[in-house]
Formats: structure tokens, C-alpha cells, sequence
């Protein structure tokens, strides 16, 4: 079987499928759309088996006819090749510059060239629009109008994409291979040490759970490190998560998390209506009677939201977002606020932070590519247009968080009523000779 024969028969398929479309009094359905595409395709195999036999060619065999069909029906139907890299357990990042230009990630940090995802660049924007269009919880466009795509796959990858404003259409899938992990988990990966998870395992429980902002760069392992935090959330709490495109799957597991409520943003239609924002989505949250608010990322104004609800009873709310250190971690909240329409004053912005974030959880990537904590900072207070905070662990000589400070009276009570014990903190305390 050869490329040639595949694409023929792919391209009288997609173009009597679109010809089909449009025909249609309204958009059909994905399911509708599978059967009829499977109808042509069968119609393009019996074409094809007579037209060999007008031209005196040998049949197609059996198994190459399977093989094509296969073939076919990925491309049709699903995402052809990046459908079967995605089913590779071993990729944790996928990259691809153009149609061609594929580059490949592997848990551990390995780099290597990937294949090419299509024929040309303009494949490649057609297979990014079938996942656009087919790909995650609601429909989205992505078009000369919407030249830039993020959603979640089915698998929980999350995929991003741009064209127009690129040179080439740019494609890039980043895996979470560890949906189902606990802080225990986290420590035999080695990104955290057991004094610092129990720590952490004491703050997150009830009954006086610290709000929690998870800060970091990018691919630090933030949402990892979110759901490992959340493992240890009690099941009869309610959730409301609010993210730009789901990738938390806290509904997967209705046994550890059965009252949880995922909600994400949605894009302009067509006719530029419809859109919903993180904002208007951390709004309504407020009015879900939610134990705790879980904010996948904050990238803007929506942090106020989270800070009135961290700071009116939802304790044990947790978040994340993109930072250097933990102490840009506080920075980057209150610029966050002062882009909200409401423009509060940096003094009362800071005082709404101290008043509702209890830590800041910094995680980075080691140059060997192990993710780590690095550093875990104590909010303390706020002094006019100064947030006070305490830097209790510390990176050490690896880049690992190592005890560096004490906590305060008020949280280490809170801690120690949580179920935290002492000892395993005194003991690294010794160890460290560090406590100041």
C-alpha cells in the first residue's frame, strides 16, 4: 500500500464529506458526521477495486485494504498520526514548528526528532481544526478570526496551537502522566522530602485548612502538584474548579472527589457572543456554596474573585500561576488585582492578600528535568504597599526546599491542629541545623 493510494482515497472521502456539510440544514453532529464519513468511505473502496480492474492492475489485497482503511479512517475520523503519538506512555511533550519540524520529549527529559505530523503546513491547520472542532468539551475555532487555540484532549493532554501571527502553524501537546498521585507519591519521585509533605498534608486538611497558591514556571509541574494537594481534600467536600481548559479531571475519580463541579471558559461563536471569561466563571463559583475554590490558572483579573473567596470562609481554596519565586509569587497576585476593573488601591490590595493567602508552594525544573519543590513561603501580613511573608523553606544546595525559618504562632497552631507532627519538623529542623 502506498502513501499515494491513501491519500486518493482520503481526499475523495474529505471532499465528498464536505460536500455533504454543507448541504445540511445545520452543523451535524460529530456521530452523524462519523457515519456518514464511513458510508463514503465505503463507496471510495468499491470505486477503488473497479477502477483497478478496468486499468488490468492487481486487487488491493486484504491486508493492505485493512491497513488503508486504518489509515484512513484515523485521518477522517480522529487526529491520524497524533493520535498514535499521544498513545505513546512514554512522550510527556510534543512540539511541532510547521508540519514537518516535530520534536519529541520523553518522561525523563530526553529530546529527539518526532515524525512528521502532516503533508504540509495547510494538513496541519485542517488536523488543528478537527481537534478544535472535535476535540475537547465544547467547540472551538481556530481560523484567521481565532488564530490562536488552547483546550484540554479527551486524554487530559492539553494541546495549544497558533497560526497566522506565527511563521509556520505551531502545534504543542504537554502530557500529565501522573493523573492519579498523592503527596506520598511526590516524595518517592523526589520532589518534596516527608517532613515538607506532611507539612503540606497538615495544611491542605481540614479543620483549618491554609489557602494555597501553587507558583512556578512553565511545565514545573503545577497541576501535579495541585492534584497531588487535592488527594488529600476529604471526599465530602464540595469543589468548584474553574479552569481555561480542563486538565485538573477531578470528575474521573468520582470516589475521591464525588461532589466536584469543573467549570471552563468559553469562546466568542461566530457572531462574537457567547463568550464566558475565568472571571465570570470565579464569579458565579462564589454562588455555588463551594468548601473550597480550586483555580486551575490565574493569569488576570479573575484573581480577585479568588482572593474574596479565600478570604470569606473558603478556606483551604487552592490556585495556580505562573512565577519565578514565591516571593514574585505575591507580586504577580497584586498586579493581577490591579487589573481588575474595580482598580483597588495597593494597600488595600495587599491587605486582601494577607488576608486570604496563607502560603505560596514554588515549584521549579532541575537541569536534569526532575521538578522539585523549592521553596514555601508563609504570608504573614501586609505593611501599606508591602506584603509581609517568611521564606520557611528555603532552596537548598540541590535546588530542593530545605527548613529555613519558623512559621508564625497563628499558623504553626492551625498546622499542628490539622494533625501535624511536631517531631517530624523538629527532627529536620536538626538535621538542617537551619531554624532561625
Amino acid at each position: 500500500m502506498t502513501a499515494a493510494l491513501v491519500e486518493h482515497v482520503l481526499d475523495e472521502v474529505t471532499t465528498e464529506l464536505s460536500h455533504w456539510s454543507n448541504r445540511q440544514a445545520s452543523r451535524p453532529t460529530p456521530a452523524v458526521e462519523q457515519a456518514e464519513g464511513e458510508r463514503l468511505l465505503a463507496l471510495a473502496l468499491e470505486r477503488l477495486r473497479r477502477q483497478r480492474l478496468a486499468a488490468g492492475l492487481a486487487p488491493v489485497s486484504a491486508d493492505e485494504e485493512v491497513a488503508l482503511v486504518a489509515d484512513v479512517r484515523a485521518r477522517l475520523h480522529g487526529f491520524g498520526l497524533l493520535d498514535q503519538l499521544l498513545a505513546d506512555p512514554t512522550i510527556e511533550n510534543l512540539h511541532a514548528n510547521g508540519c514537518d519540524r516535530v520534536f519529541i520529549t520523553r518522561a525523563g527529559g530526553q529530546r529527539e526528532r518526532g515524525p512528521q505530523l502532516a503533508a504540509t503546513d495547510g494538513d496541519l491547520v485542517e488536523l488543528i481544526r478537527r481537534v478544535a472542532a472535535h476535540g475537547g468539551r465544547t467547540e472551538r475555532r481556530f481560523d484567521d478570526a481565532r488564530p490562536l487555540l488552547n483546550l484540554r484532549l479527551p486524554d487530559g493532554s492539553r494541546l495549544s496551537a497558533v497560526m497566522q501571527v506565527s511563521g509556520r502553524p505551531s502545534l504543542s501537546v504537554r502530557r500529565h502522566r501522573h493523573t492519579e498521585i498523592g503527596l506520598d507519591e511526590l516524595v518517592g519521585l523526589g520532589t518534596l522530602d516527608v517532613p515538607l509533605a506532611e507539612v503540606l498534608r497538615a495544611a491542605v486538611r481540614r479543620p483549618h485548612p491554609l489557602n494555597i497558591v501553587v507558583a512556578g514556571g512553565t511545565d514545573a509541574g503545577k497541576t501535579t502538584f495541585l492534584r497531588a494537594l487535592l488527594a488529600e481534600v476529604e471526599p465530602w467536600e464540595r469543589l468548584v474548579v474553574i479552569e481555561d481548559a480542563l486538565e485538573l479531571q477531578l470528575e474521573r475519580d468520582p470516589e475521591r472527589h464525588p461532589d466536584v463541579v469543573e467549570l471552563e471558559t468559553r469562546e466568542a461563536n461566530i457572531e462574537d457572543a457567547g463568550e464566558i471569561t475565568m472571571r465570570e466563571l470565579a464569579r458565579h463559583a462564589l454562588r455555588m456554596a463551594p468548601d473550597r475554590v480550586i483555580v486551575g490558572e490565574v493569569r488576570g483579573g479573575e484573581v480577585l474573585e479568588m482572593l474574596l473567596a479565600m478570604s470569606q470562609g473558603n478556606d483551604g481554596s487552592l490556585c495556580t500561576l505562573h512565577a519565578d519565586s514565591s516571593a514574585a509569587a505575591l507580586t504577580k497576585i497584586a498586579t493581577y488585582a490591579l487589573m481588575a476593573r474595580e482598580r483597588m488601591p495597593v494597600e488595600a490590595t495587599n491587605l486582601l492578600i494577607a488576608q486570604s493567602v496563607g502560603l505560596v508552594v514554588h515549584l521549579a525544573r532541575l537541569s536534569d528535568g526532575t521538578r522539585v519543590v523549592s521553596s514555601v513561603r508563609e504570608v504573614t501580613g501586609a505593611d501599606g504597599r508591602v506584603v509581609s511573608s517568611n521564606e520557611v523553606f528555603a532552596p537548598g544546595p540541590d535546588g530542593r526546599a530545605r527548613v529555613a525559618y519558623a512559621f508564625t504562632t497563628r499558623t504553626w497552631d492551625r498546622l499542628m491542629a490539622n494533625g501535624l507532627d511536631p517531631h517530624v519538623v523538629h527532627e529536620a529542623v536538626r538535621r538542617e541545623a537551619m531554624w532561625t
